[in-house]
């Protein structure tokens, strides 16, 4: 029998990660089948795919009935629903969690999206929702903003596994990569271990081609659409190389510290003029995740082709960045509106999440 070509990907040293969770999929068994076939090796959640959760079905309903007796705030009542979604499944993933020495099985949770501009604020709450998770194969979720870099030293200096999400240029990535390690670094100081401590960087794909591709007509670049997202992907992993071998880390990981793994996100195809596939394709390998949304898996399945793509070509991606830059188009500039547009893009759901619960509440107490 053929083997499924999402479970392939994993020859290839890259762990798919399902962008999605509800208690439907738990429920009906389908997380365990898709675990079990797909060789789904962790799940991401956010806002958004909360709020369709709970704003669409009436899965959550006695525990908001029983939460709003707490007289509880609606953003407590939603932790306290999705902390419940999120140990459930950190149970289901926790045998690939020991089998793999804690490289994967994990459930990632996210901070409130808006704490994306408050540092303290931030690792509070990372803090208090790792203690109230009390699950060792969980991660919190914090936005990779300015603010966000200390949160993150902080929290892996408090033994916190941190998924660093909305990451979108390469500065910043790099940033990323040296509050984690200054993090392991503040833990080693206090003669605190370092081996069961995970984390990875979520660097965003989609999005960038969706704001830069209308730009390049306008330059007389048509040739990049498409192409500038994964040239940055592919740079980035050579960041990640270059980090993750450095003298410093090396230092670490004699200590037992692992490297903080890229994470390929918002990696739907978001153009019908591509194919629905290609941010999977084109970045398979070694040492990477790659958190695929429910129709991205499906179209894996049924038509992907698994590889080692992400160390080929990297002389192109370096000419695809250089050939913006000479069509006058500032990447950096670009990221950086992409990071203000990401954090309104989960502030939007976050607030109808909220509000999808008042509605709840007020329909339990007519």
């Amino acid at each position: 029998m053929k083997k499924n070509k999402v479970k392939q990907i994993h020859d290839f040293g890259q762990s798919i990660w399902l962008d999605f969770i509800d208690r439907k999929i738990m429920d009906s068994g389908e997380l365990k089948r898709l675990i079990d076939e797909d060789g789904i090796r962790g799940i991401t959640s956010n806002p958004a795919i909360f709020e369709k959760a709970i704003s669409s079905s009436d899965d959550y309903k006695d525990d908001i009935a029983k939460l709003t007796e707490k007289e509880m705030s609606n953003e407590a009542i939603f932790y306290g629903v999705a902390i419940e979604d999120i140990r459930r499944a950190a149970d289901m993933l926790k045998p690939l969690y020991e089998e793999s020495e804690g490289e994967d099985g994990f459930v990632s949770l996210e901070v409130s999206p808006h704490l994306a501009r408050k540092t303290e604020g931030t690792a509070q709450q990372a803090f208090e929702l790792w203690k109230s998770v009390r699950k060792e194969n969980v991660m919190i979720k914090i936005p990779g903003t300015k603010e966000g870099l200390t949160a993150i030293r902080r929290a892996i200096r408090e033994g916190i596994n941190i998924n660093v999400t909305l990451l979108f240029g390469l500065p910043r990535y790099e940033e990323v990569t040296d509050a984690y390690i200054s993090g392991l670094e503040d833990r080693l100081k206090n003669n605190q271990p370092l081996e069961h401590i995970a984390s990875v960087a979520s660097f965003f794909l989609s999005r960038i081609d969706v704001m830069i591709d209308p730009l390049l007509d306008e330059k007389g670049i048509p040739g990049l659409k498409g192409e500038v997202a994964i040239a940055s992907a592919k740079k980035a992993y050579e960041i990640y190389q270059r980090v993750f071998s450095s003298d410093r880390f090396i230092k670490l990981r004699e200590k037992g510290a692992k490297p903080q793994r890229l994470l390929w996100a918002s990696t739907g195809s978001k153009d019908p003029a591509f194919s629905d596939v290609k941010y999977v394709e084109a970045l398979i390998g070694p040492d990477t995740v790659n958190t695929v949304p429910m129709e991205t898996l499906d179209a894996f399945r049924d038509h992907g082709v698994a590889a080692g793509t992400l160390e080929k070509k990297l002389e192109h991606a370096t000419k695809v960045l250089a050939d913006l830059k000479k069509g006058g188009i500032d990447i950096d500039t670009i990221t950086k509106k992409l990071e203000e547009e990401g954090i309104e893009k989960f502030n939007k759901p976050y607030d109808k999440l909220l509000e999808a619960i008042e509605n709840q509440k007020k329909k339990i107490k007519d």
